[in-house]
């Protein structure tokens, strides 16, 4: 009688073998989370973002059905938009003095973006891993220049 063992192994599929998708790869989940507009009803400064919510407000929450849009009334304050990302960051725009279509920028700013600190490109450190070639100087280590 012949038994059979079972292998020591499991094989591997080609299948098993792909690469875990990553954000733009074969779809794309977009970082924000959650819209909130706040205002203050009677102020004067608020007017344009009552305006802009009351026009664009349906066709801004159909556009994007992947964002929790909420709207709060924020009395004795300026208008102010808050974007919630998925990577727990948190970004405020205030809104006053804003033109409707200026709202309409600052919302769509919001939307494309990753919810990531920005990081200053200019100035950076150089950072070595390295000791120097020459070592470090000091004042200390060589004597004085002689006249």
């Amino acid at each position: 009688m012949v038994s059979r063992l079972a292998p020591a192994t499991i094989p591997i599929f080609r299948a098993q073998l792909s690469s875990k998708q990553s954000n733009g790869h074969a779809a794309f989940v977009p970082q924000i989370r959650k819209i909130v507009f706040e205002y203050a009803q009677n102020w004067s400064s608020s007017a344009n973002t009552r305006t802009y919510l009351h026009r664009h407000l349906q066709a801004l929450a159909r556009a994007n059905p992947h964002v929790e849009v909420v709207v709060r009334q924020r009395n004795n304050r300026q208008p102010i938009v808050r974007g919630f990302y998925l990577n727990d960051n948190e970004k405020v725009i205030p809104l006053n003095g804003f033109e409707v279509t200026s709202i309409e920028k600052k919302v769509q700013l919001l939307l494309d973006s990753s919810g990531a600190k920005i990081k200053s490109l200019k100035r950076r450190t150089v950072e070595s891993t390295a000791d120097s070639a020459r070592g470090i100087w000091s004042g200390l280590h060589d004597s004085p220049f002689r006249i």
